[in-house]
Parts: C-alpha cells; structure tokens; sequence
C-alpha cells in the first residue's frame, strides 16, 4: 500500500502526545503478546486488566479489542511539528484512524504510490 496518514494536531504538544500514545500502546499490545494474553492473528474479544488500565491512564475510548493487532503491524511514526505521520504498507488502519480522531487531530490518508511529489510521497 505505501500508505501515509497524517494527523495534524492543535499544535506540536499536542502531536508529541499522540506520538507518544501509539508508542505506550504499542509496547502495551507487544507485552500483552509476549505475557501470552493476546496471540497475534487471534482478536481477543476482552481486553486484560493490565490494558483497561493503561486505555484509562491515556484517555483511550475508542479502540474495540479486535483492533489491538493494528499496533503489531510494521509501522513508522514520526512527528513533524504539529503533524503526527503514520507510514505502514497495511491497510487495516483503523486503530490509528480513530485514535488521531478521538485526540483531535484532522486527517490525511493517501497511498504515496499515487502521490510520490507529496511531502511524504514514496521516496521521499
């Protein structure tokens, strides 16, 4: 897919936090994964204990059980000032869609093979 997403924020406070909730919910996922609590290719239908309390300390509302694998995927996040920029070659990323939205953030996803000469574009 080559796809990018990018969520610009109210400022680059605002998107260094968002940053840094994929990266705690990725390592969250990741230990669930090696604790044996969620196996990859199997979507759980509850989340663990250790899970609601890390969505209550982020203030993450909006991410079902099944959507938890998407943090498993080979992903790049980076941010660019107020910008934060997802590039994966997965197309099921709806974990990220909702997470930028629900933190206030407007969105922007594309396939960087259509659009190579964007600030993000393939090679770029």
């Amino acid at each position: 897919m080559n796809l990018v997403i990018v969520g610009r924020f109210e400022n680059a406070a605002t998107a260094e936090t968002v940053k840094g909730v994929i990266e705690r919910l990725t390592e969250a996922v990741q230990a669930e994964v090696d604790a044996g609590r969620l196996a990859q290719g199997e979507p759980p239908d509850s989340y663990s204990d250790e899970m609601l309390k890390l969505f209550m300390d982020l203030k993450v509302y909006s991410l079902g059980p099944s959507q938890l694998e998407q943090f498993l995927y080979d992903i790049r996040v980076n941010r660019d000032g107020d910008s934060v920029v997802i590039t994966t070659d997965e197309i099921d990323v709806e974990a990220f869609l909702k997470l930028m939205l629900a933190k206030g953030g407007r969105i922007e996803v594309y396939s960087a093979h259509d659009y190579p000469d964007t600030k993000y574009g393939r090679g770029k």
